[in-house]
């Protein structure tokens, strides 16, 4: 029945005036600084560039986030093409 639960979930990107983004169908943070965030959503891993980009609210159980900052560009790329060995963020951050 796992895949008849992913079909409901639903990956969402707003943005306003290029510095306000709200996303839901993520799943995991990769990376972040303030020129890049890496996220793994429902549709691919998404690359977020810009400047003095922050991470607001975030709840990974609702797949939810929020960034602000100077957004450049996003791009969509296949989950094994970004990353350093597959691992998410916080699972590096807590060996």
């Amino acid at each position: 029945m796992a895949g008849e639960e992913k079909k409901d979930k639903k990956h969402t990107f707003y943005m306003q005036d290029r510095k306000e983004l709200h996303l839901s169908g993520v799943q995991d943070v990769r990376s972040f600084d303030e020129q890049e965030i890496v996220l793994d959503t429902e549709m691919g891993v998404l690359i977020i560039r810009g400047g003095g980009l922050h991470m607001g609210r975030l709840t990974l159980e609702k797949g939810e986030i929020d960034i602000d900052g100077r957004v450049d560009s996003f791009v969509y790329t296949d989950k094994k093409g970004h990353g350093k060995s597959g691992e998410s963020f916080f699972a590096r951050l807590l060996r």
